[in-house]
């Protein structure tokens, strides 16, 4: 096979002719196994091994690509995530500078994110995690009535796809949202939206529970801290469904122990899955979930790679393009 050119925009509408070749790219997952079902006629996907030519190869479908994993592919234009979060993409050393970054964008994904947050707002207000302890010990008990809804403030940390679902989801059970936004932002019904600097820190003092949906950023990295629980009303819960670099898992281990945060479910976490000895398994105020908050429809991020392709040969940038500046 010829070396092909770069891509070349084609008329308004028209598709390429042929599929355009594809590598699967991750250290850590065997890609071609996962969505190997997932079929698009505009594109061809295969696990490096299986590449004849990689000059041919115009895009990749990443998950923590190795160091020098797109180094091999001269031609490459398209990276795009298996997943909203692309840091594990920005970051890899050989990513070609002049690629496009996609991620995926996906409504049922965020209805999924959306759900499993509302889940854990319920579970933290209601102090569920009481009545599941009791239970193990056969003990027929009742808490205090809780506060009301509308009496308890949610803090959404992020405001974009994911936030905003979160924050109308949990605006609708009746409870007071607050939302943390880079950029000064319209809130939907029930939802007040605050910006700017030090927004984060803002929505995190008025929050009784505080949901975490932000993307991975050099601003966001380390944000769940021990500063942050501090300035948290006391006995606050913390809903953990963000990216694992954000959180300073030891200090909030420290806040649980101290009583400034009464509870957390943590759903993503630095090292995954963590090591046995973890504390946060046995923590009776810790809520565990296996990075399963939301996922993507396999189908939906195969055909979004290759919408990604297609608008880029019909020199149109990508509806799920990441500005590689901001990080999302």
């Amino acid at each position: 096979m010829n070396a092909i050119p770069p891509l070349q925009p084609l008329p308004e509408g028209e598709a390429p002719a042929a599929p355009a070749i594809g590598v699967y790219l991750s250290s850590r997952l065997d890609l071609k196994e996962i969505f190997g079902e997932a079929t698009d006629p505009r594109l061809v996907l295969m696990r490096p091994e299986e590449v004849e030519d990689p000059a041919a190869v115009i895009c990749a479908l990443c998950w923590q690509a190795p160091d020098d994993g797109f180094d091999a592919y001269p031609n490459l234009k398209v990276a795009g995530s298996i997943a909203a979060g692309v840091d594990h993409i920005l970051s890899c050393p050989s990513l070609p500078a002049d690629a496009v970054v996609t991620r995926v964008r996906d409504d049922s994904q965020a209805d999924l994110m959306a759900g499993f947050a509302a889940f854990h707002v319920v579970w933290h207000h209601r102090r569920m995690d009481d009545f599941h302890a009791w239970q193990s010990r056969g003990e027929w008990r009742r808490t205090d009535r809780p506060a009301e809804p509308c009496e308890t403030t949610v803090g959404v940390l992020g405001y974009g796809l994911m936030g905003r679902a979160v924050a109308r989801a949990v605006a609708a059970l009746g409870f007071r949202v607050v939302a943390a936004a880079r950029n000064a932002a319209e809130g939907d019904p029930g939802v007040e939206v605050v910006s700017g600097e030090d927004a984060i820190g803002r929505a995190a003092e008025r929050a009784d529970i505080l949901v975490n949906v932000l993307p991975l950023t050099e601003a966001t990295r380390d944000v769940l801290d021990a500063a942050l629980f501090a300035r948290m009303p006391k006995g606050a819960c913390v809903i953990q469904i963000g990216r694992g670099e954000q959180m300073v898992e030891e200090d909030l281990l420290a806040a649980l122990n101290a009583g400034q945060i009464a509870a957390a479910s943590v759903d993503v976490f630095r090292n995954e899955p963590p090591g046995d000895d973890h504390p946060f398994w046995a923590h009776p105020r810790v809520f565990v979930t296996p990075h399963r908050a939301s996922d993507t429809s396999r189908h939906a991020t195969v055909r979004q790679l290759a919408d990604a392709v297609e608008a880029l040969a019909q020199g149109r940038a990508p509806e799920n393009r990441v500005d590689r500046a901001k990080g999302y």
